[in-house]
């Protein structure tokens, strides 16, 4: 009796397994991660996948047909005012990888933009507040995370004036990213007329088994003429008050400009899924000049389906360049082929610089991140820890492009996440994010290869583990 029960387990495993490995071929990764949660866990992981795991694929309908026929009327206004000359000026040399760029559906080259980058969440979060006091028409919220702390009650008493004052206010907030935002904030916000969503709230996703699956994108539009998006999201710890992480080094954006249609896009997109009501309005969608000629591309990207995504580009964008690749990023988990395309690019003779945080907002994801540094060093790459505080910003330079946004460099955001990047092409821009690079740079420490063997066996055990299981959190 005893063995016919070990047998039938045994067999119960063996087809767990095998689930899992037919549904997840194509993605390794969160076969080799998914086969270990089995082995730990033989009854309870196999419940975990399910609810978990399932391919987002099968999303819902995210646009309406008003909104895409709103789409086929941007993509018709911003493909007419784009020429190429100016693309070639600074990419002469990457035309695959302009080609690329190019052929994105629905993230047309827009070429009328002015942009302003900010370096920290003081600065970021001020002109935020004012761009929204001057607010005439709406304003829309879009954020991973929102906390009912000193700048999060800035926010809510700043909606709720501009709401008093007849402007539209939308706030979209995610339901894990946010699950600590107390219902009075949102009642308070609800009682001034103000409209709120959720992102899938935490219960329907996991009823929905959809837990993973989280919209990271952080997004302020106003008066659909100038937007904030990048890496900060709404939080006291975004202003360096986080005891343990101390300053918080960010990179956010402003843009005024076609850029913005399509930024406003992408929040109008995220509100059907979430609210069901489409906004097509002209006021949301204004098309004017501007004074502005700078080069930006917004992409959007997600687990629902996208025929170019983030890690495409992420991709082409290292395998072309010729001098030097710059990338900062809080969580650095790279997908095998961008790990292959830092290595070879290093091994070229190529200048590949990473800056990475030395000190993490989580233990796991840093040890995963460590567990890559050792055959990046042996192959030329030059990794620094930032000292300063915690190192957020989401930067990436190839040769005289820039990628900026909100996704990391680990496989979260280029599978599971729901993000928002954008490619700069001015000069200008592009010199902006090498100077923050390069002042990152004199408050990291390089991480020496000799050095980083020394590390204790212990140490190597956790780095093994934190990597095999990284593609789950």
């Amino acid at each position: 009796m005893l063995w016919t029960m070990m047998g039938l387990l045994l067999l119960l495993f063996i087809i767990q397994i095998a689930l899992i490995v037919i549904i997840e071929h194509r993605r390794p990764h969160k076969v080799i991660a998914w086969t270990i949660i089995q082995f730990l866990f033989p009854l309870i992981g196999i419940l975990l996948y399910f609810f978990i795991a399932k391919n987002y694929s099968s999303r819902p309908q995210s646009t309406s047909t008003s909104l895409e026929r709103i789409k086929t009327d941007l993509l018709v206004y911003c493909r007419k005012r784009a020429g190429e000359e100016s693309l070639y000026e600074s990419t002469r040399h990457q035309k695959r990888l302009l080609a690329l760029l190019q052929n994105i559906p629905s993230a047309p080259i827009t070429v009328r933009n002015e942009t302003i980058v900010y370096p920290d969440g003081a600065h970021a979060f001020e002109a935020m507040l004012e761009a929204m006091s001057a607010a005439k028409d709406h304003i829309h919220i879009e954020f991973y995370i929102v906390r009912d702390d000193h700048i999060g009650t800035r926010f809510q008493q700043l909606m709720i004036r501009k709401a008093e004052e007849g402007v539209k206010v939308r706030l979209l907030y995610d339901g894990i990213g946010s699950h600590q935002l107390d219902e009075k904030y949102l009642k308070q916000l609800h009682d001034a007329g103000i409209e709120t969503g959720c992102f899938s709230p935490p219960w329907s996703a996991f009823i929905d088994k959809r837990l993973n699956y989280r919209n990271h994108r952080k997004i302020l539009v106003i008066d659909g003429n100038i937007c904030f998006f990048g890496g900060l999201n709404i939080g006291d710890e975004y202003l360096g008050k986080d005891s343990n992480l101390g300053f918080w080094r960010d990179t956010h954006l402003s843009v005024k400009g076609d850029a913005v249609l399509w930024l406003q896009y992408t929040f109008a997109t995220d509100w059907f899924f979430v609210k069901g009501a489409a906004l097509t309005g002209t006021n949301y969608f204004p098309m004017f000049d501007t004074p502005g000629k700078e080069v930006v591309q917004i992409i959007k990207s997600g687990p629902d389906g996208h025929r170019v995504t983030l890690l495409e580009v992420f991709f082409s964008c290292i395998a072309s360049a010729r001098e030097r690749i710059y990338i900062e990023t809080p969580y650095f988990i790279p997908d095998p082929s961008i790990l292959m395309a830092l290595k070879t690019a290093a091994a070229s003779g190529i200048d590949v610089r990473i800056i990475i945080p030395e000190n993490s907002d989580s233990k796991f994801v840093q040890w995963a991140t460590l567990s890559f540094v050792q055959e990046l060093l042996e192959a030329g790459v030059h990794i620094f820890q930032y000292g300063k505080g915690f190192i957020h910003a989401k930067v990436m330079i190839a040769d005289n492009l820039a990628c900026c946004g909100t996704a990391n460099m680990d496989m979260r955001s280029f599978y599971d996440q729901f993000e928002v990047h954008a490619v700069f092409f001015d000069p200008k821009t592009v010199d902006r994010f090498e100077e923050d690079f390069l002042r990152d740079l004199q408050a990291s420490s390089e991480i020496l290869l000799a050095e980083f063997r020394k590390r204790r066996e212990i140490q190597k055990i956790k780095e093994s583990v934190a990597r095999a299981l990284s593609s789950l959190f």
